[in-house]
């Protein structure tokens, strides 16, 4: 991405000054709701990281019962979890 001018910056900076009211948005387009094929999240990806952890057996095969893909289920639920004891923002 090429760097900003100085004169972009001036422009930015004084466009992040002003109230919302006074930010002139007509040519851009209205968003309405998400077109019917958005996936949420599909490009933001968070690094992986490798671990061992110890998992009762019968909630392994379980898991694996499923078929292929047991380590990406864990994942999913854990992090469902985390999300479900995140504090709310408001």
């Amino acid at each position: 991405m090429p760097k900003l001018t100085a004169k972009k910056r001036a422009g930015l900076i004084k466009l992040a000054k002003l109230p919302d009211s006074q930010i002139d948005l007509s040519d851009i387009p209205e968003v309405r709701g998400l077109p019917s094929d958005a996936v949420i999240g599909k490009f933001y990806r968070p690094r992986k990281k490798s671990i061992t952890i110890r998992i009762d057996a019968d909630v392994l095969s379980w898991l694996k019962g499923s078929g292929e893909g047991y380590q990406t289920r864990i994942n999913t639920f854990l992090r469902q979890l985390m999300q479900s004891k995140a504090p709310r923002r408001r």
